[in-house]
């Protein structure tokens, strides 16, 4: 396999959730070729249980899939901001709790080959009460199921959220674990 190497990075368009760059890449056999790339700060996303082992997902409507999606709440990182900071404050824009037990479960990338975003997962516990607001182009539905449930939609590809399909997954795999 070829090294490659970026040699040179061109800004062309800066915006509120991502940037692009087209950058010029160098193969090791002299090679070069150039890509669109996705700058993006990264995201977090949390599998939150309730005391009765209740998963609380969220549904809002998605421009990329044009309809509503059943997902576990997640949100951007700002600049600046620590995985762990980000997702409690996620979990109280977005369902209205605050956890007090974070436990990281993974970190993917989203689609390696055009963005840097990458999404960590926790799962979240000991939920409290805590909102803060909602971001203004959020229109959200909470809900709440059984975790077993919302496993078995996202098997069956009833949900067909990314995030939500690997969160769910590594969430069983830890729950089962233990």
């Amino acid at each position: 396999m070829s090294e490659e190497k970026i040699v040179s990075s061109q800004l062309v368009f800066e915006g509120r959730i991502f940037d692009l760059r087209v950058e010029t890449v160098a193969r090791s056999d002299g090679k070069t070729y150039q890509r669109e790339m996705i700058i993006h700060n990264g995201a977090v996303a949390m599998v939150p249980l309730d005391e009765d082992g209740n998963v609380i997902l969220v549904r809002q409507y998605r421009a990329g899939a044009e309809k509503v999606l059943l997902e576990i709440p997640a949100g951007m990182l700002e600049d600046g901001e620590e995985p762990l900071a980000a997702a409690r404050r996620e979990l109280q824009e977005e369902i209205g709790y605050y956890p007090e037990e974070l436990t990281r479960l993974g970190l993917f990338y989203v689609a390696a080959s055009y963005t840097t975003e990458a999404i960590t997962i926790y799962l979240a516990r000991g939920l409290r009460p805590s909102r803060l607001p909602q971001d203004i182009d959020e229109y959200i539905t909470v809900e709440r199921m059984p975790f077993r449930q919302a496993l078995q939609q996202a098997l069956d590809n009833d949900i067909e959220d990314a995030k939500t399909l690997i969160g769910l997954v590594w969430a069983a795999r830890h729950l089962d674990g233990k």
